[in-house]
């Protein structure tokens, strides 16, 4: 372990202040799904639907703005400072095109959202909730592509604290718009919407505030002044991007597409797998939080031509994302029987929850696995085998096995969940193959 002990301690230092902001996203999760749960099981259902089917542009759109990180990881690397300000006046306006598609995609799934056979009460307190959420979208991309900018430049801690108040305001406004406080109208799951929109657009604005009069960016600030929307940089940011936006979007499709099957199921199948997707994002969120340190040093070390450091790199983050997932599945297994409690006082939304818990754990492996090796690939900017790789895993392995243990097995709800593990561990497994060949001895 010798040779690992000076990545961990750099992946630790870039990595910790990237986990810490995305704990600060699921907490803000877990107040969300706790306060729209207390307000009703309706509620509940309503905001797992619309949160999973939204899930998927979010996450498009953020493997999207991954691809910024490895081409500012091998400027910084390679000292090429005054390129990366106008890399990111590139970034933003590739960013603000992709937001516009996925609101144009997401517009009609809007127009279909009676289509997919989910309960009848529920359409009413979607719609409201999926217009708000639409809205965001643009502030979302912005804000991503200068996070990816910054953990470029390893400075990963700007990104934690904006994060951080950024919950702190969502959370805020969750319980003044939801219940109705201050004199307000009482809004139930809108309000949540409105205050996530409020939060996002509020980030947005913190970020580029002190990108133009920090002088830690002026450097960077002054580049993107003098830097122009060119069609080989849109070239470069496209070529990585979608690759990875690709990725990461069949992922979260066949977490959509499985949340559609749960729906057959019923509202209380809804309410459980919304609870134990927002705990799922627990031990998501810290792995790639890991992960994204490692795309950050790889592509630091591929600037330098560093190829030893690029393995041991990528190794040391997958050692510490085994102990993490270690840490998450203890957890849950521990908390298996108290985790719907905390959410609803449904008894039988409590026991769904409770078997769910068994899936869960054995999935951790592989998504581990795959966070650390996709995002090992993407700091050296080979991304574009991982769209197959993920078409097998997820289409051709996961979303035919949830369907199987599901319905033609009769499981239900777990057994729909049953397909996680294959998906993810498949997926790891030719993700750290394919690293393996291209970062040979």
């Amino acid at each position: 372990m010798k040779p690992y002990s000076a990545h961990y301690k750099e992946l630790f230092r870039l990595g910790l202040p990237i986990i810490i902001g995305q704990i600060g996203i699921i907490f803000v999760s877990f107040a969300d799904t706790i306060m729209v749960g207390q307000h009703g099981t309706a509620d509940l259902g309503a905001a797992s639907f619309v949160n999973n089917m939204f899930n998927l542009a979010i996450i498009f759109a953020t493997g999207f703005s991954y691809g910024l990180t490895p081409i500012v990881g091998r400027l910084f690397g390679s000292n090429g400072k005054q390129n990366i300000g106008s890399t990111l006046r590139n970034a933003l306006f590739a960013n603000g095109c992709i937001a516009l598609l996925l609101m144009a995609a997401m517009g009609i799934l809007y127009l279909n959202i009676g289509n997919f056979g989910q309960p009848e009460e529920l359409l009413g307190l979607m719609r409201p909730y999926y217009l708000v959420l639409l809205i965001t979208m643009p502030f979302i991309m912005l804000f991503n592509a200068f996070k990816q900018f910054a953990d470029g430049i390893t400075d990963t801690k700007t990104s934690m604290w904006i994060l951080l108040a950024g919950n702190v305001l969502n959370i805020a406004g969750n319980y003044i718009l939801i219940f109705g406080k201050l004199g307000l109208p009482e809004l139930g799951l809108l309000g949540a919407g409105i205050s996530t929109l409020i939060s996002r657009m509020a980030m947005l604005a913190i970020f580029m505030y002190i990108f133009f009069r920090s002088k830690r960016y002026e450097v960077y600030a002054q580049g993107f002044m003098r830097g122009k929307i060119t069609a080989s940089s849109q070239k470069e940011l496209f070529g990585i991007g979608m690759p990875v936006a690709l990725q990461m979007g069949m992922e979260t499709a066949s977490f959509s597409l499985a949340t559609i099957m749960v729906g057959w199921l019923g509202t209380n199948a809804l309410a459980a797998h919304q609870i134990m997707c927002t705990v799922g994002q627990l031990g998501f969120m810290m792995y790639y939080g890991m992960a994204a340190a490692v795309a950050v040093k790889t592509s630091n070390y591929n600037g330098m031509g560093d190829r030893p450091n690029i393995r041991r790199s990528a190794t040391a983050g997958f050692h510490l994302t085994l102990i993490m997932a270690l840490a998450a599945s203890t957890l849950i297994y521990l908390m298996r029987h108290n985790i719907g409690g905390i959410f609803t006082d449904n008894a039988q939304v409590s026991l769904l929850v409770a078997q769910l818990a068994v899936p869960f754990i054995l999935y951790q492996f592989g998504d581990g696995l795959q966070c650390n090796y996709s995002n090992a690939l993407r700091g050296i900017a080979d991304v574009k085998p991982v769209m197959l790789y993920a078409f097998i895993a997820y289409f051709v392995i996961s979303l035919p096995a949830g369907y199987l243990f599901g319905f033609i097995f009769g499981w239900g709800l777990p057994g729909v969940w049953m397909s996680f593990p294959f998906g993810l561990t498949s997926a790891g497994v030719m993700f750290y193959l394919r690293f393996r060949s291209r970062v040979k001895a």
